[in-house]
């Protein structure tokens, strides 16, 4: 996988902002005002600190412990998600909204993928460091951190803080429980 491009945070912030401008053109209800504006409205304050965080992975490679580096981009996620899935909930109880979401989706390049590709971009070259076992496909290990996030979030949304463990505790268990870290060899080897 080859390393991407130096991006200016700023840039990339400012960028995902207008990306999500644009998406809440196709969106527009008749109205404004209304759940799709204040989702869309939260969506480009937050979107951009929760990329900027994933993105930043990159300087971490090599550095500190894998799950060190990991356990503050799982804390970041669930509280993006608490934030974010709130809004979205009562914005697409609309079948019309939801494809019309999907659609911009696409057209602005905001997709999962978005997440995704920083968080995995860091994983592949952690594991050319040897710091991230072989076997990892860290695509695949960066969607299950990403819905261990989610989940945790979706969670605390629908049952209560009350019944899920603090958030701190949930980001722990999430990065440990990716076990992408080689096992310590014995001493002497």
């Amino acid at each position: 996988m080859a390393t991407p491009p130096h991006v200016d945070p700023h840039q990339r912030s400012q960028d995902t902002r207008q990306r999500v401008l644009q998406m809440a053109v196709s969106l527009r209800e008749d109205r404004t005002g209304g759940s799709v504006d204040y989702f869309l409205a939260l969506l480009q304050d937050r979107l951009p600190l929760w990329l900027s965080i994933l993105h930043d992975l990159s300087h971490r490679a090599g550095k500190g412990s894998v799950s060190g580096n990991l356990l503050p981009v799982a804390r970041a996620g669930i509280d993006h998600y608490i934030d974010v899935q709130s809004a979205a909930l009562p914005a697409f109880t609309s079948p019309n909204v939801t494809v019309r979401f999907r659609q911009a989706l696409r057209d602005t390049g905001l997709g999962p993928q978005t997440e995704i590709a920083p968080l995995a971009a860091y994983l592949a070259a952690e594991q050319r460091l040897e710091r991230v076992r072989a076997d990892v496909e860290p695509e695949a290990s960066a969607r299950l951190l990403v819905a261990g996030c989610f989940h945790r979030a979706y969670i605390e949304m629908f049952v209560g803080v009350d019944a899920c463990p603090a958030r701190d505790v949930s980001a722990r268990e999430i990065v440990r429980e990716l076990r992408l870290e080689p096992a310590p060899q014995p001493a002497g080897r």
